[in-house]
């Protein structure tokens, strides 16, 4: 486990963003930090004062018993590694989290095209043809993408372009990666 705490909030990072925003960009920058061609990470969040209380030996391992000004009240725990090889959406389907997770969050490197690139996608490619027509695609894009989501249905995703690597370039959406928000809320049903 590796909490997050210990990493500053990304100058970008509005004050009065949620405390999933705020998460969600932590994790963003974290990832940064680690540089690119890094497998998907997961990462359980947990309410901070809870896990202060009912944990105390375990928040101040994780540096949570220093001040808490500019902290979040979701604090990101990194899971183990996510298997390589393994389909995402087969590995989120294994997960089942305990009531102490308030939600949860993965980190994920893809190549995306633009909307004017998709209308070009030919027809009946499998999934490992389409795969591969993306990466050779001279529009292709390499982003990062942070997927937060916490029981309540709360969503929030950061994508980092590898072209524009800035905290301030990251892009923060609820709704910018649907599908893997979808996933990730289906480890709490």
């Amino acid at each position: 486990m590796l909490s997050m705490s210990n990493v500053s909030p990304s100058p970008g990072t509005p004050m009065a963003a949620s405390p999933l925003t705020r998460a969600c960009l932590e994790i963003d920058e974290y990832a940064a930090g680690l540089g690119w061609d890094k497998p998907a990470r997961l990462f359980a969040l947990v309410d901070t004062a809870r896990l202060k209380k009912q944990e105390p030996r375990l928040a101040s391992q994780l540096g949570l018993d220093k001040d808490d000004a500019g902290k979040s009240s979701l604090t990101p725990i990194e899971q183990d590694t996510v298997p390589s090889g393994t389909p995402l959406d087969k590995f989120l389907g294994t997960i089942a989290w305990p009531d102490a997770v308030v939600g949860c969050a993965l980190t994920v490197e893809r190549l995306m095209l633009p909307p004017s690139a998709e209308a070009s996608v030919p027809e009946g490619l499998s999934d490992k043809q389409l795969s591969k027509w993306v990466a050779s695609h001279p529009e292709r894009q390499e982003v990062r993408l942070t997927v937060a989501v916490l029981r309540d249905g709360s969503r929030e995703s950061a994508v980092r372009l590898r072209e524009k690597d800035s905290s301030t370039e990251v892009l923060t959406g609820g709704g910018l990666v649907p599908g893997l928000a979808e996933a990730l809320a289906a480890t709490f049903a």
